[in-house]
């Protein structure tokens, strides 16, 4: 398949219903909390001790190594857009940032009246962010699926997962970054790396296997494997269904099941999934492609993040769709003794 280059600015769902309150008393894996009071969070980041977590309406909620949370301003080049799940997504630090103070960050924003998604570059400085580059804008989004998730792999490439935007077609449209996965290439420039996506929002690597997270229609979500120019079947396929030169899933939540996956990661070995709809964390056994746990009682998850030591999850019951407890959203990190 031709790999379609944007250098620059591009040319001009079913909403899920609300869950029941967290209960984490009656959770089925303990955590303990690290900080409380986030704002819709929606992508965490480690740095040695500290996290960076971006928030929907617009912040970086900076959290020390004592659990102390410092909300920081980002100064974005465009307002944010007001469509239902949009706002300050994806958001990863760059490799070299104790000595750049730069990250990656992605936005859903407002032009004229309608909303697109931008990539951009950030830099922290006297603790606000400011827009510093825009890598690539004016990329469609409807008033749900924007995809949304920014990650690097192992060798330190950043990739971006784009939603479908509400129009199905586009997922199978070369000439469209909608319903794709991205890769940021040598030239600053992102090319389409995978297609036949609908919102992919989870991206992990285990060595050099990459993995993606998907939102099917109204159930059969997917977790992929990730290969440079595959077609992943959306809107032509999904869930457990197959046709030739369409990739089928690794694992899908099935006609009958919904997780709303978001974030991924993995850790000691199998794949833990942040699931929005399925108010849960799945664990998935990358070998067996099984779920061999469901941790359950915290409400939505948003992200997952290993440090290779210990998993971190954020909840999102704040973010319209959810039923926050006190003190919600919740930065958590896993208790697994």
């Amino acid at each position: 398949m031709k790999k379609w280059l944007f250098p620059g600015i591009l040319a001009a769902a079913l909403a899920g219903c609300s869950n029941g309150p967290a209960n984490p008393d009656e959770a089925t894996a303990p955590a303990d909390v690290i900080a409380t009071d986030l704002e819709a969070p929606w992508s965490i980041n480690k740095q040695g001790n500290a996290f960076y977590i971006s928030e929907r309406p617009g912040t970086v909620a900076y959290i020390d190594a004592e659990g102390k949370l410092e909300r920081q301003d980002v100064n974005f080049s465009s307002p944010l857009s007001s469509a239902s799940e949009a706002g300050f997504l994806g958001f990863v630090l760059k490799p070299d940032f104790d000595d750049s103070q730069e990250a990656y960050g992605y936005y859903v924003y407002e032009d004229n009246g309608n909303s697109y998604n931008k990539i951009a570059e950030f830099r922290l400085d006297g603790g606000s962010w400011s827009e510093t580059a825009v890598l690539l804008s004016g990329i469609p989004t409807g008033n749900v699926h924007h995809g949304g998730r920014l990650e690097f792999s192992e060798d330190g490439t950043l990739y971006a997962t784009i939603g479908d935007a509400s129009e199905p077609d586009l997922a199978q449209d070369p000439a469209s970054v909608n319903g794709k996965i991205l890769r940021l290439n040598e030239f600053n420039e992102f090319e389409i790396y995978s297609l036949g996506h609908r919102n992919p929002q989870g991206l992990a690597w285990d060595g050099e296997t990459m993995y993606a997270a998907e939102h099917g229609q109204s159930a059969n979500d997917e977790i992929n494997i990730i290969e440079q120019d595959a077609n992943y079947g959306w809107p032509d396929i999904e869930g457990e269904e197959t046709a030739d030169g369409l990739e089928a899933p690794l694992a899908t939540s099935g006609a009958d099941d919904t997780w709303a996956p978001s974030g991924i990661d993995f850790h000691d070995g199998v794949l833990y999934i942040a699931a929005l709809r399925g108010t849960a964390i799945k664990v998935l056994d990358p070998e067996s492609a099984e779920i061999t746990d469901s941790i359950e009682g915290y409400g939505r998850i948003r992200d997952v993040h290993s440090d290779g030591d210990d998993l971190y999850f954020i909840t999102n019951n704040t973010d319209g769709r959810g039923t926050p407890t006190e003190g919600d959203d919740k930065l958590y990190i896993l208790n697994e003794q």
